[in-house]
């Protein structure tokens, strides 16, 4: 298996080049667990928002969660909401995106986030498909999106209003 090398800092990863379609390759990045890599980024993300007045960090289920943990204790803030993929048992009055890329918020996170500031946060951004669809969801649900932070820019196929999307860093991608 190949591997990109991937510096941050102090901080060095081997990440697998892995295919995620025909003739094209990424390098994989996976923030689960990896609570050093986490810190740092977490910090730069913070320089980077540092003028923006936002009430609570939103983001897509699962790798994104560790992130989005961190974001919310160095800002001191009491909660965070992650937008499930599907509808779970446990959910009271879901609301639900009607798109392809369908996000869901619990009915108590949308009572939350209704008429506040969020930031939409993600870990890696190809097409920009997933911050299209949070941001439309948060529409629904009468929540103000004032950033959208994502700690890498992978490829130049993003398409989806890149111009005020905050990046740290950018992964190549690889043809075959």
């Amino acid at each position: 298996m190949d591997y990109f090398t991937l510096k941050i800092d102090k901080v060095t990863r081997e990440l697998p080049i892995v295919s995620i379609r025909a003739n094209l390759k990424v390098a994989s990045v996976n923030l689960l667990g990896d609570t050093e890599l986490v810190e740092i980024i977490s910090k730069k993300i913070l320089v980077k928002l540092k003028h923006i007045e936002f009430d609570y960090f939103v983001g897509p289920e699962v790798k994104v969660v560790p992130l989005l943990h961190e974001l919310t204790k160095l800002t001191k803030r009491a909660r965070y909401v992650v937008c499930r993929k599907n509808i779970y048992g446990y959910m009271v009055s879901p609301v639900k995106s009607n798109l392809k890329n369908q996000f869901v918020i619990n009915g108590p996170d949308v009572n939350l986030l209704k008429g506040k500031r969020v930031v939409i946060v993600d870990d890696v951004v190809t097409t920009g498909s997933t911050f299209y669809a949070i941001e439309r969801l948060m529409e629904l649900i009468d929540a103000k999106v004032v950033a959208k932070v994502a700690v890498f820019k992978q490829g130049d196929d993003l398409h989806v209003n890149n111009k005020d999307t905050i990046f740290v860093s950018s992964l190549p991608t690889f043809t075959t």
